[in-house]
């Protein structure tokens, strides 16, 4: 961590050394046979000074972001305080970054004594322009507060995984103003922050990551339901991707030509999940197929033989 932290600021810091240095120079010029002014180089300092203590608090900043990351690992098979944490530093840091700019910015400018003179007029000949600014600016200072409640509040983090606008995917950037969910076919879906403030989705991480897979499918009556429930057990006992905790089948309906059977199982996670329950499906129907061919769905014709004409 020190060479990580020394990487960090070495350029500011030796930035800062330089400009303390001038001002060490600066006390010290005659400024009679002085080409420059003593106004100008010291108000040139002052700026790069301001200039150079803000970059520094930035770095610092993302030293304490790395730091984090260090000490949570988001590839952990646990990682749901990893994921609390960094979400919300990483928009704080965003937040910081601006307010650092903001403010020395406004130092620098504060630096001019033109600016500082006209100060309440431009502030009054802008009062109706900030007007029509603020009003302009409300739907990205709706989604910056909506960033910030995504922060604190966190309905979603980093590597969560959702289903938003019929798509399944994992959350892969949260910013103040948007959010990437990346789509399990590597495609990214761009979002608003305020989506996830004011339209239902679903979050399938919210407290823990381990999940059921739910796999369907239908038969005739005649299926000896034991012997599925035994096959699935066995199934999913020999599959890597099961998690040992949830093995169930249940006849979820019934209709007049088939019987609807629901095989619950459990994964550590849902990409688990969807490798467990396709395995399973594949395998089911290939023992439905090889055993008891006799019970795949089918319509039955019952024939009155005194109705049929020779």
């Amino acid at each position: 961590m020190i060479k990580l932290l020394f990487k960090k600021i070495f350029y500011p810091v030796f930035m800062l050394l330089l400009l303390l240095t001038a001002f060490l120079v600066l006390n010290h010029i005659d400024w009679d046979s002085a080409v420059l002014s003593q106004e100008f180089l010291t108000v040139s300092v002052d700026i790069l000074f301001i200039l150079a203590t803000a970059w520094l608090i930035i770095r610092l900043v993302s030293f304490g972001k790395s730091v984090l990351l260090a000490n949570n690992d988001l590839t952990a098979e646990d990682n749901l305080k990893a994921r609390k944490i960094i979400t919300q530093f990483g928009l704080v840091q965003k937040l910081i970054n601006v307010i650092i700019i903001i403010v020395a910015v406004s130092l620098v400018l504060m630096k001019f004594d033109e600016i500082r003179r006209y100060g309440i007029s431009l502030l009054a000949s802008a009062g109706i322009a900030g007007i029509i600014i603020g009003l302009a600016a409300q739907k990205l200072l709706t989604t910056v507060i909506a960033g910030l409640q995504i922060a604190f509040t966190q309905p979603i983090r980093l590597d969560d995984v959702v289903i938003v606008e019929g798509e399944w995917g994992w959350i892969e950037e949260i910013t103040l103003t948007f959010v990437v969910v990346r789509i399990w076919d590597k495609r990214r879906l761009v979002l608003p922050t305020t989506y996830f403030i004011e339209k239902p989705f679903q979050n399938w991480t919210r407290t823990s990551a381990d999940i059921l897979g739910t796999i369907f499918f239908y038969t005739d009556y005649t299926l000896p339901i034991d012997k599925i429930r035994e096959k699935l057990q066995d199934i999913v006992s020999k599959d890597k991707h099961w998690d040992g905790q949830t093995c169930v089948l249940q006849v979820t309906n019934a209709t007049e030509k088939t019987m609807e059977l629901r095989a619950l199982v459990s994964a550590k996670n849902s990409p688990e999940a969807w490798e467990l329950r396709v395995n399973t499906r594949e395998k089911l129907i290939k023992f439905l197929q090889n055993e008891f061919p006799e019970s795949l769905p089918k319509t039955r014709i019952e024939l009155n033989s005194a109705s049929i004409k020779t």
